[in-house]
């Protein structure tokens, strides 16, 4: 056998082997976005008994404007992940607070196009989120600070007083508190 001929085997045979071991993302709520892995062999698992509230604080934002946000994708992977773990998604109670740079992602789609050029694209996720009982919240001073007019937000995207005012509310009202 040449050397070639043993590379391109070589080759084959991780490819083979990579293929094999791939896993497949699943999307049990939240369908485009947010992928996970199934985990059956998990010991540890979410309560499909209990209602998660949760209160998550949005800030980071992303330099691709044609990319939809890590913060957001990992919302959605939330999501997804206490579904497999078996919790109805009746039973997630889940509040975005979204502010700092990351509040350019709550722009309607003309708006978003003007200042970058392409289409907003994180107005499908927030469609799917708000799909799920997710609810949006812009802060208001992130908005004001920015000189967005708080008329141009996407679909589903209610303003709030603030970030900080709107976490300690459901905090009060026994939400856990996450930052993505």
């Amino acid at each position: 056998m040449t050397n070639l001929n043993k590379y391109l085997f070589a080759f084959a045979a991780l490819l083979i082997v990579n293929i094999g071991f791939s896993q497949e993302k699943i999307n049990p709520i939240i369908k485009g976005y947010g992928g996970i892995i199934d985990a059956p062999f998990a010991v540890e698992k979410p309560d499909p008994k209990l209602e998660y509230k949760i209160v998550i604080d949005i800030a980071t934002g992303d330099a691709d404007p044609k990319a939809v946000m890590y913060s957001l994708e990992n919302v959605a992977r939330l999501l997804n992940l206490h579904a497999m773990g078996g919790v109805p998604a009746k039973n997630m109670k889940v509040v975005l607070a979204i502010h700092g740079q990351a509040i350019w992602s709550t722009l309607d789609n003309d708006t978003y196009r003007a200042k970058y050029g392409v289409d907003n694209p994180h107005i499908p996720l927030f469609k799917e989120l708000e799909g799920a009982g997710v609810k949006l919240f812009a802060c208001s001073q992130s908005i004001l600070g920015r000189d967005i007019d708080h008329t141009k937000l996407a679909p589903g995207i209610k303003v709030a007083t603030s970030m900080l005012s709107t976490l300690t509310t459901y905090q009060l009202k026994g939400y856990a508190a996450l930052k993505f």
